[in-house]
């Protein structure tokens, strides 16, 4: 949703905005090519795609510093800048096609890739170490909580019975197994998916992540300047939703869309990984 993110955003055309997850530069790209005065600061704790992303934009070096951080950190990296508010902030949240895409991630439970899922591949525990080491149980509670999947008991006996898995289509096939066939006959997406969001949440403490990072944007806002979260699944909408309700109520906050923009159906179409997205935008009092 390209168009609606930078036609909410930018409110001040020679503005600074952060882009809190710079991925593959797109909506970055969108705000330099379309407002000359603007400048960006990008964030991304994934150093490939940032490289990736540098060189995509190199022609707006001047006006584009990106880091390598996470953007609970959003706070810090302004401050190395002598900046102290900017004019918008972007959460796109969720894994980028640049890392589906990439099998070496093991993002993607469509190519065989090693369980990595880490997108700091220089910090924290893989998808490889939790799948191979926690208990039944808990591995049973992250994939019902963060995937929503009820079949996380089934499959969570499959994976501990099944151990050691190296690979991610060593997780496919354990959710496979734990998924009656009739029901997975029946799926509109595929059957991994529940259970491949889940892990790669709580690999990356993507939910912790975004509470941290809501509550910190309101430090480094300028009035009127706007929040953005772009969402893929009902976890990450339900945690933007009652954020922007609760600070709307204690006028902090103003809710500029009472019910989240989706995507045409015209970009459905062209982009079938936008099928799921939800746009919330708020503004600063």
């Amino acid at each position: 949703m390209p168009s609606e993110v930078i036609a909410s955003l930018v409110h001040n055309p020679q503005g600074v905005y952060l882009d809190a997850t710079f991925g593959e530069g797109g909506h970055s790209l969108q705000i330099l090519s379309n407002f000359p005065e603007a400048r960006v600061i990008g964030i991304d704790k994934d150093l490939q795609i940032l490289k990736w992303g540098e060189d995509r934009l190199k022609a707006f070096s001047n006006r584009l510093n990106l880091f390598r951080a996470n953007y609970t950190d959003m706070d810090i990296v302004l401050k190395g800048m002598g900046i102290q508010k900017v004019d918008g902030i972007l959460f796109d949240l969720g894994v980028s096609s640049y890392q589906l895409d990439y099998e070496e991630r093991g993002f993607s439970f469509q190519s065989d890739g090693p369980l990595d899922m880490r997108m700091d591949v220089d910090s924290g525990k893989s998808a490889r170490d939790i799948l191979n080491k926690i208990d039944e149980k808990k591995l049973e509670e992250i994939i019902r909580t963060y995937g929503e999947e009820k079949f996380a008991r089934s499959i969570a006996k499959r994976i501990c019975a099944n151990r050691p898995l190296e690979t991610t289509f060593d997780l496919v096939q354990c959710v496979k197994e734990g998924i009656p066939v009739k029901v997975r006959s029946k799926m509109r997406k595929n059957f991994a998916t529940k259970t491949f969001q889940a892990i790669r949440i709580f690999v990356n403490r993507e939910l912790d992540e975004l509470e941290d990072g809501l509550k910190k944007s309101l430090n480094i806002l300028n009035h009127n300047g706007r929040i953005i979260v772009l969402s893929f699944h009902s976890l990450e909408d339900r945690i933007a939703k009652l954020f922007f309700r609760e600070k709307d109520k204690e006028g902090v906050l103003r809710i500029i869309t009472k019910k989240p923009l989706i995507p045409s159906d015209e970009e459905v179409k062209f982009n079938r990984r936008s099928r799921s997205t939800k746009m919330r935008v708020v503004e600063f009092i």
